[in-house]
């Protein structure tokens, strides 16, 4: 699936990118269906890893769509191609943050999951930059809308983010406080963030400083856990905490038909 989005750039005309996003997994529920939640993986990695992972969580009435990122240079690796879902040259609150790509993948995001059942419960979650994107596609829920205004489609009933960071974090608290819809739905919004102590490629402070401004934000309904020494990869006792969040936050009867 492909995505066309329009920028000014640094002169007077527009210019026009083409996003080729890759192939999609997924995962069935093995009960009854009750949720589906969209789950994006890292940077340089693909769906199918995940939804390999996925497919083995003791969560029968959830279904998963696990995407597979563009490929795209990426700053970060000195403009060397891989599955990004969007461009990043460092991570840090001072980075500038790459809209164009923001916008166009947390766009996919919502069309994966604006086709599901209307009394199907929806969520998105990942891992690093696919947490990051996942983040991305909470601010947009909350707002209402995407960063060039256009109406964000998708209810938002859980998000997931390991390992990851909030983008376009110095102007969110100052969004959300225009707008009384806006705090509403961040005081509600379910968010599960998970990062390791011992992480050398998203540092532990990115993960807190991104659940500080979250809160700061309005999201009150956020649970930040810490794993002492965990590097930038999952463990079992992680995916239980995501597990167990799911469960109680989706309200899930975890029934087999």
């Amino acid at each position: 699936m492909s995505y066309n989005t329009s920028a000014v750039g640094s002169g007077s005309r527009n210019t026009t990118r083409t996003f080729e996003f890759g192939r999609t997994h997924v995962v069935r529920p093995k009960g009854k269906h009750q949720a589906t939640i969209v789950w994006l993986h890292g940077l340089g990695d693909k769906g199918s890893s995940w939804s390999q992972l996925l497919e083995t969580l003791p969560l029968p009435n959830i279904k998963w769509i696990c995407p597979t990122a563009p490929t795209r240079p990426v700053a970060i690796f000195g403009g060397f191609p891989c599955t990004a879902w969007f461009d990043v040259g460092d991570i840090s609150e001072d980075t500038p943050d790459d809209l164009e790509g923001l916008e166009a993948s947390a766009t996919h995001v919502a069309n994966l999951l604006s086709t599901e059942p209307a009394d199907i419960k929806l969520g998105v979650g990942g891992f690093s930059m696919g947490a990051a994107t996942a983040l991305y596609s909470a601010t947009c829920h909350v707002l209402g809308q995407y960063g060039n205004g256009n109406l964000y489609p998708i209810n938002l009933t859980a998000v997931v983010g390991l390992s990851g960071w909030l983008p376009c974090s110095r102007t969110l608290r100052s969004r959300i406080e225009r707008s009384d819809e806006a705090a509403r739905r961040a005081a509600s919004l379910p968010i599960l963030l998970c990062h390791g102590s011992g992480d050398d490629v998203v540092a532990h402070k990115h993960g807190e400083k991104s659940a500080q401004a979250l809160s700061s934000a309005g999201f009150r309904n956020l649970t930040f856990r810490s794993y002492n020494g965990l590097g930038h990869y999952t463990i079992p006792e992680e995916m239980d905490e995501v597990c167990n969040w799911l469960t109680t936050r989706l309200g899930l009867d975890g029934s087999w038909s």
